[in-house]
């Protein structure tokens, strides 16, 4: 072993001939951080962090608002509920009656007690009778109440106190009109009860009581949204249904009320969505088409196959520049059925249509009125004795025929100008 190993004294660590320096330990030497690069990260993280909360804080707003919105509204929803159940608010009150006709499904009872304003949760009310078992225990018959009564109130009334009136059968002729109007044919004034007289003499009740309830229908469904509020004579003209019926009879006024919603309820089902959309694209109201209707049915009669054709002749005239004013007789003599006629139906005076209809037209009427024969050529028609009819192009080929028919003794005349 060399002596000098162990005689050596370690080298300084900081001489110069070290081949490492201090320097070299320095941790990040030659590195630098850029400080505004720093803090643009921070700032974006901050960005970041807050848009985080704010989605948040609008998140849960939105949770909260929900939750007081569907509160609010199931609390409502209850209320409503409760009070259909017990018959109290939202606009109760008024006395009404009902007829139920044998047969008639538990389902279509709720619908008629919302009608009248009783019930305004029909489903709620056929819960409630089918749990309790009422439903299959409801009798037929006439019934007066208050829309207060709830739901046990009118359950009871329905299983025990139906009217048993007498049911009497009433025919409405088509072209009856709401109240009697004279006409006169061939020189004779002939006088056509209305239905006020009719519903009168079968004992339904009496003509003013009929007249008075006319006064108190609705004019809210959309066949009657159409009626000519303040143009007519009597609004409900033309809307009343010509039929047959079987109307209750019984000692009240409200039987003038329950017919005469059984004639609207009946028009109602008769005028279909179909006829209003074909009366639109017609650019007619379903006022002018009952108007219209009405005086193919006063022109025409029975003759039900010959009213397309009278209807293309009325359209004729209505497009043609030739022509001031429809013409038609039946309009002179309607109005001496108003004691104060102004004369705003009588299309010899007035241009157009008359503000409304001028008797209940049946539905093949209306079903002339909306689809009129095409392409007819015709401006005048006469009829015979015999219930043909005669068409023409003028009047001068109008008055020869009526001069024959007149030699034959077969002219039916009703107006002439």
């Amino acid at each position: 072993m060399d002596e000098n190993f162990n005689n050596q004294k370690p080298q300084d660590v900081n001489q110069s001939n070290t081949p490492f320096s201090d320097d070299d330990f320095i941790i990040g030497k030659g590195f630098q951080l850029d400080q505004s690069e720093y803090n643009s990260s921070k700032e974006a993280e901050k960005k970041k962090q807050k848009k985080k909360r704010g989605a948040s804080v609008v998140k849960n707003i939105i949770w909260i608002l929900s939750i007081i919105v569907v509160s609010v509204g199931l609390a409502f929803g209850i209320i409503y509920a409760g009070a259909d159940f017990m018959g109290i608010g939202f606009g109760r009150g008024d006395d009404c009656s009902m007829q139920i006709e044998p047969g008639t499904p538990a389902s279509e009872i709720a619908n008629q007690l919302k009608e009248t304003g009783a019930v305004k949760i029909p489903m709620l009310f056929r819960v409630y009778t089918k749990f309790k078992g009422y439903d299959s225990q409801f009798k037929y018959g006439l019934y007066n109440f208050n829309t207060e009564s709830g739901y046990e109130s009118i359950s009871q009334m329905l299983m025990t106190e139906g009217a048993k009136a007498e049911s009497i059968t009433v025919t409405i002729p088509e072209g009856t009109g709401i109240t009697d109007y004279t006409k006169n044919v061939n020189g004779e004034n002939v006088t056509v009860p209305g239905i006020g007289t009719l519903l009168e003499k079968a004992g339904v009740c009496t003509k003013e009581e009929f007249m008075s309830a006319l006064h108190y229908v609705e004019l809210n469904s959309r066949l009657l949204k159409s009626v000519n509020v303040g143009k007519t004579y009597y609004e409900l003209e033309g809307y009343l249904f010509p039929e047959t019926y079987d109307f209750y009879s019984y000692d009240s006024d409200e039987c003038a009320a329950l017919a005469i919603a059984r004639m609207i309820k009946e028009s109602e089902k008769r005028i279909t969505d179909k006829m209003f959309a074909r009366a639109e694209e017609m650019g007619y109201t379903m006022n002018e088409i009952l108007t219209m209707a009405s005086i193919i049915q006063m022109e025409a009669g029975q003759s039900s196959s010959e009213m397309a054709n009278v209807a293309a002749v009325f359209y004729n005239r209505l497009n043609s520049e030739a022509f001031s004013t429809l013409g038609s007789s039946p309009t002179c003599y309607y109005g001496s059925s108003y004691k104060n006629d102004d004369g705003r139906y009588n299309t010899y005076n007035i241009k157009g249509l008359p503000p409304g209809p001028l008797c209940s037209p049946g539905i093949d009427a209306i079903k002339a009125a909306l689809y009129p024969t095409e392409d007819v050529p015709y401006y005048y028609f006469v009829t015979d004795s015999e219930g043909n009819f005669y068409y023409h192009k003028t009047l001068s080929e109008q008055q020869v025929t009526i001069n024959r028919l007149q030699r034959e003794n077969k002219w039916v005349y009703e107006y002439f100008n």
